[in-house]
């Protein structure tokens, strides 16, 4: 029986998707959620739930755009079939430096730094540059979902204005 005992707190390692999304009804999904939309984690930007039809089930047609690449994704569902949403973490990180090849140097919290995220492309990452060498004090918005990160969001430190 002592074999058994151990073989209940041995876990076998699963694939990296396994804890990335939680199921969820498809009727209980809401506008500016998550959703996961071709494999790719979106943000709810519309929904429309047809009428049912003769056949039963109301459909939900979702318009989502993935958090990472702001790519357009649509899908239709059974509202009452289960969809996936991807567990979606935010975290604000201070911005210490900016390296010569477009990564940032982040600190949060607990004074851990990481150097491991790149200047987002476009208009934010104009933006963040363009502030940091201002010399504004900048908190970084970084999303983490299914594996991926990224900044997604910043705006000036007021905490450290005395």
């Amino acid at each position: 029986m002592a074999d058994m005992a151990e073989l209940d707190d041995h876990f076998e390692p699963t694939d990296s998707g396994a804890s990335e999304t939680y199921p969820m009804q498809c009727s209980a999904l809401r506008k500016n959620g998550f959703v996961m939309l071709k494999s790719r984690p979106c943000k709810i930007v519309e929904m429309s739930t047809s009428k049912t039809g003769k056949h039963g089930h109301a459909k939900v047609h979702m318009v989502g755009i993935d958090i990472f690449s702001n790519k357009k994704y649509e899908d239709i569902c059974p509202s009452t079939h289960n969809m996936d949403v991807p567990n979606v973490k935010r975290e604000d990180l201070q911005l210490i430096a900016i390296s010569d090849d477009g990564f940032l140097t982040l600190m949060n919290e607990s004074g851990d730094l990481r150097e491991d995220l790149k200047i987002p492309d476009g208009d934010l990452g104009e933006q963040l540059r363009f502030d940091f060498e201002n010399g504004k004090d900048l908190l970084c918005t970084v999303l983490k979902a299914c594996g991926e990160e990224c900044v997604i969001a910043i705006k000036t430190n007021t905490a450290l204005d005395k």
